[in-house]
């Protein structure tokens, strides 16, 4: 944070020294704009912005953490929220409006000019989550019987209000898509005025449907390497774009949630700080609980061998070892499967090939853990003979755990469930039970 700047920052308001103000909005980048104002309250940041042009305004409102910006739309009079939410790219316009209450939304939308209401509203009716609830409206759009230089005065004309132009999407009378023209490639075509976009299009167009699933949209994004994808509904009418900004929150969001369930914790819909205790408390609860009761399996598993331990007290002192060893490799396992299913790197029909690799690995794991093991296990145990329980047990266990860790994943996934959600806690608990379970009857075996 930037604070040596704040008394000064705010010697100006006290002062209202306006012009000092409004070249502290102009001379700087948005970005470092809205950083350098970071210790300011709601008020003076809100008292600071007005110094700015409305399209400036947007640019350093939407540099704010999205808890700020939600405060401040909620909170601040509302003609000029009107104007900071005219100015805001549609679908941005969206989520932030989608977190504030609706009494609040409902009197900021009434000040807000119809075209860009009318937006904003059917942008509203998309569910959260959908590529239709991503897109943004402001798109370049061209007749296909347009010519270049009627194009490129078209374009001048559009610019002003739009997000951007990476790509020209050339549609018919009735706005059905019929192609797409690069900006490079129209510049290029200069020298030859009159060809018309019907002959510079590309016809082959990559597009996402309004209800495609946002996280189906970022693969689509990625795959074809490209900076913004159109949005059609069903009979093909070109409805908007998805750019790759929007994108990158897509991917940084689903990588969240992902993290969250691999950790046992059902997906946040709203930030940390911003969810209540006791909700979060139940998100994380639930899976705790199932963990807790999958460990106590394993303590009464060791309850029953409890007077033949007593009688090897050194076995005792492995079990840690032999549990950890385990879970860490059937948690690596299901990790590695798990990211593998969400980039599309493996298909379930692909699992003869994933058991074969994880099998090899298991016995690669294992064996060196195990080794390491044996060397310990030479000076705790009575004789090398029984020390062999050790790497055997381990060998066993790590072998167990890659399966369970590889196998588990597709299972859920083919049952429709989440293996994200799903796999490293039953993973978990199943490798400390086995764990124990090979252990004893592996010692059983030496020792009988």
């Amino acid at each position: 944070m930037n604070t040596l700047f704040l008394p000064e920052l705010r010697e100006m308001l006290a002062e209202d020294r306006t012009d000092e103000l409004r070249e502290f909005c102009t001379a700087l980048h948005p970005a470092r704009t809205a950083e350098f104002m970071e210790g300011l309250d709601d008020e003076e940041t809100w008292r600071v912005l007005q110094h700015a042009q409305p399209t400036l305004q947007a640019e350093v409102f939407q540099y704010f953490p999205v808890d700020r910006q939600i405060e401040l739309i909620a909170t601040q009079d509302e003609k000029q929220i009107a104007v900071l939410v005219t100015q805001l790219p549609a679908d941005d316009a969206v989520d932030l409006l989608r977190k504030v209450p609706e009494d609040r939304v409902d009197a900021i939308l009434a000040l807000v000019p119809a075209p860009d209401r009318r937006d904003i509203r059917r942008l509203q009716t998309f569910p959260e989550g959908t590529a239709g609830a991503m897109m943004t409206t402001e798109v370049a759009c061209l007749a296909e019987t347009l010519t270049v230089r009627q194009a490129l005065d078209e374009l001048s004309r559009q610019a002003e209000r739009l997000e951007t132009i990476y790509y020209i999407y050339v549609v018919d009378t009735t706005n059905h898509l019929r192609g797409v023209v690069s900006g490079r490639l129209l510049i290029s075509a200069i020298g030859r005025p009159e060809t018309t976009l019907a002959d510079l299009m590309k016809t082959d167009v990559v597009s996402v449907k309004v209800h495609d699933d946002q996280e189906q949209v970022a693969q689509k994004v990625a795959f074809y390497n490209i900076m913004a994808i159109p949005v059609v509904d069903d009979a093909n009418h070109m409805m908007g774009i998805i750019t790759h900004d929007d994108v990158i929150d897509v991917v940084r969001e689903e990588a969240a949630e992902d993290v969250q369930r691999i950790v046992a914790v059902k997906p946040l819909s709203d930030s940390y700080l911003r969810t209540p205790v006791l909700l979060l408390s139940w998100k994380r609860g639930f899976w705790l609980l199932i963990l807790f009761f999958a460990a106590l399996s394993t303590a009464f598993a060791l309850r029953m061998y409890q007077s033949w331990l007593d009688t090897y007290a050194w076995l005792v002192l492995f079990i840690p070892l032999i549990i950890s060893s385990g879970g860490n490799s059937g948690s690596q396992s299901s990790t590695m499967i798990i990211s593998a299913l969400v980039t599309k790197d493996i298909e379930l029909s692909d699992w003869g090939l994933i058991v074969r690799r994880e099998i090899i690995m298991g016995l690669i794991l294992g064996g060196i853990m195990g080794a390491m093991g044996f060397l310990c296990a030479l000076i705790l145990a009575p004789t090398p003979f029984t020390a062999l329980i050790i790497p055997i047990t381990i060998l066993c266990v790590v072998l167990c755990g890659t399966c369970l860790g590889s196998i588990l994943p597709l299972i859920f996934k083919r049952m429709g469930l989440d293996p994200a959600m799903m796999s490293n806690q039953f993973v978990a608990g199943l490798s400390d039970l086995l764990g124990i379970l090979i252990y004893v009857n592996v010692a059983l075996l030496f020792l009988s």
